[in-house]
This record gives structure tokens, C-alpha cells and sequence, in this order.
């Protein structure tokens, strides 16, 4: 019979980068349905993440989206106030940061979800001294609620809070079968072509659309690269901390 992984403990591996910050959308939790949550899909993601901290010695924090159950914009493309609808998107990213969390503890990955908005029964606040020393007992840290403001996105929030624990790199996870940044939508023009690596200022000028703006300029300002990635590959994170190349990197 063999051995159940052990993923409580970190691994000793010297990772790529030290400190990572997971970007994962809503999206991806939703799988083939499309909306709600698919618990094989989470627990593969958690997967991933648990085989990337059994092997290296890396922190690991993870942004989660809320898309799969509401986004803002909807909201507001259906006469929602914007404001209004982004609160409710902040709040569906809470629950996917909830089932995360549960799938992770369940193959014995010590956790703490941190949400912008107080919602203190089930989650701690977020507060950035904290958020550093849980990643130092060796726990992943999911952060929810975005940045706890409207009009601003959970890509935004990834680079906001990767900037604040001064993580050395943001990894954004794609679930639509698109492993990294083309010259035009792959989807569409089948003549795209990959890059292996683009600058801020390209992905930004040409819509790249790696990140929205803001988070990209975000990036930028604090010398922060990009990986954008298929999350739903087969241990793509821990091929990226092992160096190998995989998706695209905006440096």
C-alpha cells in the first residue's frame, strides 16, 4: 500500500522565488459548469499548491476571484450601482476563498483565510504584519474581499497584496486553456504566436490583457513579474518554482 503524501510540512527544494502570490479567478472553480463550484476542480487546484509547498521551501499566498458566482460588472451592466454590485462580488470571492481553504486543510496544508471586509465567525481581517508572519509559521495565507473597495479588480488585489508581503512574484493562473501570452487572441487567430517573455510596458500599450491596467501598472512600479500560466496543467506550479518555462513572463 503506498504512502499518503505527508503536505503539512514544507518542502527543502530551493524554489525560483521565496514568496509567491497565486493569482486564481473565480472562473476556474466553476470547471465545465461554468458558474458555482465543482469540489474536484478546487481540490485540484489545492492539489497543486499542497505539491508545490511539500517540495520546495516557499511561502505561498493565493488571491481568489469570485466570477463564478457574480461579477461586478454584470451587476452593473443590469442597472446594478457599480458600488453596490462590487460589494456582492467581494463577497462571493469570500466563499471560494472558504472552499479553498477546506479543500487545502483536508490534505493537511495549515491555512488562514484573510478577508478585506470583517466578517470575523469565519475569517480573520486582513492585516499585513499578520498576513507575513502566518506565511512564516509556513501556512498559506488565501486572501478575500479583494482590496475591500469597488472598482477595482481581484487582479488588482493580487498585486496590491503581493507588493504588501513582499512576495517576489505573482503567478496568475489562467483555467481556459490558454498557457501564457499570444501576439492576438489564440482562439481566434489561429497565426498567434506565444511569447516567452513580454515587457509592462508591451502588455500595457499593445492590450496584451495579461492583467487589467492597474494591476499591471502595479506590477511595474514595484518591480514585480508576472507569470501568466495555465493553472489547470499538470503540476504547472511547481515546473514554474523549478525553473522550468512554462507560460509567459512579464518583466
Amino acid at each position: 500500500m503506498s504512502e499518503t503524501p505527508d503536505f503539512s510540512k514544507r518542502g527543502s527544494e530551493p524554489a525560483r522565488w521565496n514568496r509567491v502570490m497565486l493569482k486564481v479567478s473565480g472562473e476556474a472553480f466553476a470547471g465545465d459548469i461554468g458558474y458555482g463550484i465543482d469540489g474536484d476542480i478546487v481540490g485540484s487546484i489545492a492539489k497543486t499548491i499542497a505539491k508545490a509547498r511539500q517540495r520546495f521551501d516557499v511561502s505561498i499566498a493565493v488571491v481568489v476571484g469570485g466570477g463564478n458566482i457574480w461579477r461586478g460588472l454584470s451587476g452593473a451592466g443590469a442597472g446594478m450601482d457599480r458600488a453596490q454590485a462590487d460589494y456582492m462580488g467581494m463577497l462571493a470571492t469570500v466563499i471560494n476563498g472558504l472552499a479553498l481553504q477546506e479543500m487545502l486543510e483536508r490534505l493537511g496544508v495549515p491555512t488562514r483565510v484573510q478577508t478585506a471586509i470583517e466578517m470575523s465567525e469565519i475569517a480573520e481581517p486582513y492585516i499585513r504584519r499578520r498576513a507575513i508572519r502566518h506565511l512564516e509559521k509556513n501556512r498559506v495565507v488565501i486572501f478575500a474581499g479583494g482590496t475591500g473597495n469597488p472598482f477595482f479588480t481581484t487582479d488588482t488585489a493580487a498585486a496590491l497584496r503581493a507588493a504588501e508581503i513582499d512576495a517576489e512574484v505573482l503567478l496568475k493562473g489562467t483555467h481556459s486553456g490558454i498557457d501564457g501570452i499570444y501576439t492576438a487572441d489564440p482562439k481566434v487567430d489561429p497565426t498567434a504566436t506565444k511569447l516567452d517573455t513580454v515587457s509592462y510596458l508591451d502588455v500595457l500599450s499593445n492590450d496584451l490583457r495579461a492583467m487589467d491596467a492597474t494591476a499591471t501598472t502595479l506590477c511595474m512600479d514595484n518591480n514585480l513579474p508576472i507569470v501568466l500560466f495555465d493553472l489547470m496543467g499538470e503540476d504547472n506550479v511547481p515546473k514554474i518554482l523549478a525553473g522550468e518555462a512554462v507560460g509567459t513572463i512579464v518583466s
